[in-house]
């Protein structure tokens, strides 16, 4: 790549930051000079004149249609949440290039989004001015089954590639999520899991390639980054490192004919019962089995006016419903699973279950994996938690008891088992492979006020803290996926190691201090840096 020329606006913009106290609204021609600017050196750096069609500033029209777009969390979409004062939308790698080059040179941040998924807002809100580099043009998808891989760039969605492969096969898939809005970028470079877990591991565990743009803006894939940085990027957030534009998958097969089931039982049904030997189960049994329990209260049907906890175990068996229900009719009979609560469908139908049930049923087609439902934010939060032991009975009754008194914050419980104790717990920034199973903490809410925000937020910290003794401890471990900046930040225009140490141990446990050191190679100014990033070492460390 040619060397950047120097731009010429670089002490006036430098002036320009730092006199911005904020960057909700940036007066117009403050704006535009910034603007302008990034245009310039853009242009310069790409030799594409038409490249001021991929930049959205604060005054043009398309602005807050381009950052609605991928809000996927309401709380991040109020007239007080602060604003970036560009959006670069790239439709090559060499736009990507040349917007870190440029931004790095104008000494201003960059906030990196794949498809907004981020619980907390982290890739298009900040306390300093930025811009964002918005990666969902580039959705570059080429699946190949005869060597059982794909190359997928980082904007497209899980929906996508899930669809891209039904296309060429029907008998291939891909261990990630159930959600088909998520974006690769951010989903894979986190570790990314999903109903496949425990046959074939994480999403990064079948990682082979991929291609980042460093903070020299020059474009690296595996051979070229060193297997360092390959290693950082499979599990560590990716956007502590540079801009992950690519990854290439390795295909995995799926039979024919899957089965689906959803069973649940409410407390009156000897839901504690269930949970105690699900726990026993789930992690243990046939690998091909994959059962998510939910636990939620709600309104109970036998005592009208009281609250109960209903427990839904929802899996995925690769396989056919007769050989499901032999299994788990000998290893979780508490279950009661029948043929008939069974559904036998083809693996890429599966995924529009697991997905929404009442829309698969209502008709939904593979084509719906490709809707990316823009705009479309709901409220909420989310926490992580990761269990070694099973929960005892009596400590189950005091949660159901502290969950009904909370009244609507519930439970994801995810099993491990399977292939991920075929990995160590360093085989990947991801270190959580020997728990028993990994607990999301959700709470959803369709009301704006503050006041119900706050409420909501409120009744998850209170559980989240109720678990203390329930989960594994020293440190509490958390999945970084599930963004949750209670457990910790990096204030501020710091770059501290010793706050960085505070959530990197939570999410990355002994891989943490690898990361760092990754880090302060491959980015020693600590460009790419976000609230919970890994920091650079410094010279006094």
């Amino acid at each position: 790549m040619a060397k950047p020329k120097p731009i010429s606006l670089l002490f006036s913009l430098s002036f320009f930051l730092l006199s911005l106290s904020s960057s909700l609204a940036a007066p117009k021609s403050k704006t535009d000079s910034l603007y302008n600017t990034l245009l310039h050196c853009l242009t310069q750096n790409t030799k594409d004149s038409s490249i001021s069609n991929i930049i959205f500033s604060q005054t043009n029209p398309s602005f807050p249609i381009v950052l609605k777009n991928y809000i996927r969390n309401a709380r991040f979409n109020t007239t007080s949440t602060s604003k970036p004062l560009i959006i670069v939308t790239p439709k090559q790698p060499s736009h990507v290039q040349a917007t870190v080059i440029c931004a790095k040179n104008i000494n201003i941040q960059i906030k990196i989004r794949s498809g907004g998924h981020d619980y907390e807002g982290i890739s298009y809100v900040n306390q300093s001015p930025f811009i964002i580099l918005d990666m969902f043009n580039l959705r570059t998808i080429n699946v190949d089954i005869k060597n059982e891989v794909a190359y997928i760039q980082a904007g497209s969605t899980l929906g996508e590639v899930y669809y891209r492969i039904y296309e060429k096969s029907k008998v291939h898939g891909f261990p990630a999520g159930v959600c088909p809005t998520v974006g690769v970028g951010g989903h894979v470079s986190g570790g990314g899991y999903g109903t496949m877990l425990r046959k074939y591991g994480l999403s990064v565990d079948n990682v082979i390639d991929a291609e980042i743009v460093d903070v020299k803006g020059r474009l690296l894939n595996r051979k070229s980054m060193g297997e360092d940085l390959f290693w950082a990027i499979r599990g560590s957030g990716g956007a502590s490192f540079g801009v992950v534009l690519s990854y290439t998958i390795k295909l995995v097969t799926v039979p024919e004919t899957v089965t689906v089931f959803r069973i649940e039982k409410t407390l009156d049904q000897n839901a504690t019962d269930l949970v105690i030997q699900w726990q026993q189960v789930a992690p243990t049994t046939d690998d091909r089995i994959y059962m998510r329990l939910l636990l939620q209260p709600i309104t109970s049907k036998v005592v009208k006016g009281t609250k109960t906890v209903r427990a839904s175990v929802v899996a995925l068996f690769l396989g056919r419903a007769d050989e499901v229900v032999k299994i788990l009719g000998k290893n979780f009979p508490l279950l009661g699973l029948k043929k008939k609560d069974c559904i036998e469908l083809s693996w890429i139908n599966s995924v529009l279950w697991y997905n929404n049930a009442e829309a698969f049923t209502n008709g939904a087609k593979p084509e719906n994996l490709l809707d990316r439902n823009l705009n479309s934010a709901s409220w909420g939060k989310r926490k992580s938690d990761y269990v070694q032991k099973p929960i005892s009975k009596d400590a189950l009754e005091l949660i159901w008891k502290k969950m009904i008194a909370l009244g609507k914050v519930g439970f994801v419980f995810n099993p491990y088992g399977g292939k991920m104790t075929q990995f160590s717990s360093d085989a990947t920034p991801f270190p959580h492979r020997g728990n028993l199973f990994k607990i999301q903490y959700s709470v959803n809410w369709h009301d704006p006020l503050p006041s119900s925000e706050l409420n909501y937020l409120n009744q998850a910290k209170s559980l989240y803290s109720f678990m203390t003794p329930f989960v594994a401890k020293n440190p509490r471990s958390a999945y970084i996926n599930y963004r949750d900046l209670d457990i910790g930040i990096n204030s501020f225009g710091k770059n501290s190691y010793q706050e960085g140490k505070v959530y990197g141990a939570k999410y990355f446990g002994n891989n943490f201090d690898r990361l760092v050191k990754i880090k302060t190679t491959v980015d020693p100014s600590n460009f790419f840096r976000n609230e919970q990033s890994i920091p650079v070492l410094s010279k006094k460390t």
